[in-house]
């Protein structure tokens, strides 16, 4: 019966894609020929490429799904904040081909049902799991690279240059994503918007204290005056302070870290290489009404364990 449904999953996927690329691609084809017409009579004299201006909206394979999770909600937003170029639809055919894939490698290796439905759920939640680990990395990046946009800045506005100007450099200077979010941010000042939204908008689209630190250290320098290079200056010096003691922390905290990580995944590994020496063995666990509770209970506590590790070694600096 499992098979039977995964059969039908898989042939259903490959029938909606079908459909899908035969929809879509007509399309796409007549959208990347007027684009290319378009550079053709607008290029200029001196064969640079021009720049768009339009903020571009990624249309997905199933336009109804992305208009119910898309705009200001929680996916949409992990999406941006990852720069992964994808629509919510597109992760969401993504997860059930995961779920698929993940599901039917399980069930060639492993003989309990059990493990395949457990398989599949883990496999649905891949393409999610990745977008947060790109997200994660990408802000930490970010992080990174901000204390040298702050110099930037400042010697910029040293310089005699205003800080419109000085958000351009910054963009035009620095790679990604720093320089990405500050040509956002630069754009939309030419385009009219004030420097108290661009900045709002931000540090919305870049969640971190110390982009909060900086967008409300520049509105009330605005508002009250002051010395805003000394005050980037400053701003960049705890910053890169904070970020010696962070690796310190770290380096203080791997074993623990590590720790947490081989308990988590020592009951499952062995849990799948038994089950695949000797089935038989491994039945008992998955039948009788006592090895079901035994699994549920450990689990939770596996659960349990592994976010009170994280708790403790979790130190804010």
């Amino acid at each position: 019966m499992v098979v039977a449904v995964i059969v039908f999953v898989v042939v259903t996927a490959l029938v909606v894609g079908v459909y899908v690329a035969a929809t879509r691609l007509p399309g796409m084809r007549a959208g990347r020929h007027m684009e290319r017409r378009l550079r053709e009579v607008s290029h200029r004299d001196d064969e640079e490429e021009t720049q768009s201006y339009v903020r571009e909206q990624t249309g997905g394979p199933l336009p109804a799904l992305d208009r119910l999770f898309g705009g200001t909600g929680s996916l949409a937003k992990l999406i941006e904040q990852s720069g992964v170029r994808t629509t919510p639809s597109a992760l969401a055919l993504g997860s059930v081909a995961s779920a698929v894939l993940v599901g039917a490698v399980t069930a060639f290796f492993i003989r309990q049902p059990y493990f395949w439905g457990i398989a599949a759920l883990a496999g649905a939640f891949l393409p999610v799991g990745w977008l947060s680990r790109r997200r994660t990395v990408r802000l930490r990046r970010f992080e990174e690279q901000f204390p040298e946009a702050l110099d930037l800045l400042s010697r910029a506005i040293r310089a005699g240059h205003a800080f419109q100007t000085a958000m351009g450099m910054v963009a035009d200077e620095l790679p990604q994503p720093v320089g990405v979010e500050f040509k956002k941010s630069f754009d939309q000042q030419n385009f009219g918007l004030p420097l108290k939204d661009t900045l709002n908008d931000l540090a919305h689209r870049v969640p971190l204290l110390d982009v909060k630190f900086f967008v409300t250290a520049v509105s009330i320098q605005r508002e009250t005056g002051g010395n805003l290079a000394e005050i980037l200056d400053n701003l960049a010096h705890v910053v890169r302070e904070r970020f010696k003691i962070l690796r310190q922390v770290r380096v203080h905290t791997a074993h623990g870290r590590f720790t947490g990580y081989v308990l988590l995944a020592l009951p499952a590994t062995l849990a799948v290489v038994l089950a695949y020496m000797n089935p038989d063995h491994m039945d008992l666990l998955f039948k009788e009404r006592m090895g079901q509770m035994m699994i549920m209970g450990a689990i939770v506590m596996q659960t349990i364990g592994y976010i009170w590790i994280r708790q403790v070694i979790k130190i804010e600096v």
